[in-house]
Order: C-alpha cells, then structure tokens, then sequence
C-alpha cells in the first residue's frame, strides 16, 4: 500500500470517527420504558450512609457542635484546672478534645 493510500484511509476513518461522535446528542434522547419511573433527591441527604458526602456532611455537624458546646462550657467556667503537665491536649477524628497523657 502506498503512503498515500494510507494517509486518505486515516483522514476518512478520523472523519467518520469525527461526525459520529458529534452527529447526536446520546443525552437528549430519551427512553420511556425504565425500572424507575423518576429519580428524585433531597439536597443534602445523600442516598447512601456511608457516601462520601454523608459522612462529610456528619463530620461537620459533631465537629460545628463540639466547638459550640466547647465555646458556651468557657463562657460559663472560665477556670478549668488542667491535667498535670505531662498530659498534651489532642483532637479524634470527630473533632472531640481529649487529653492524652503518656
């Protein structure tokens, strides 16, 4: 086969490619026969519990509640006595303090 033979074979098959990809729009057509009549969400209650947007959306309460029981516990007693100095204040995964002592 010659080399042009082979370049016009590629320039067609890439242009076929071409106006087969862009000739319809798969998304727009529609299909009416379905297992699910409709799909419909609640914004912010994701579907699964342990979705990566529920356990996001979980994390951030505790962590925005914490912070808020922390905050009214300093208004009300503003002295706390604190373990002895060996101890070091740390965070869990959840955004809890708890004191670490070795």
């Amino acid at each position: 086969m010659t080399t042009t033979k082979v370049i016009l074979k590629t320039i067609l098959g890439s242009g076929a490619l071409a106006v087969g990809l862009l000739a319809g729009d798969p998304a727009s057509v529609t299909v009416r026969s379905s297992f699910v009549s409709s799909a419909e969400a609640v914004i912010g209650r994701p579907l699964t519990p342990l979705s990566y947007a529920g356990v996001a959306r979980r994390t951030t309460r505790r962590a925005v509640a914490v912070g808020a029981a922390a905050g009214a516990a300093a208004a009300v007693a503003p002295v706390v006595v604190a373990p002895a100095r060996t101890c070091v204040q740390a965070v869990d995964a959840y955004g809890r303090l708890y004191w670490r002592c070795p």
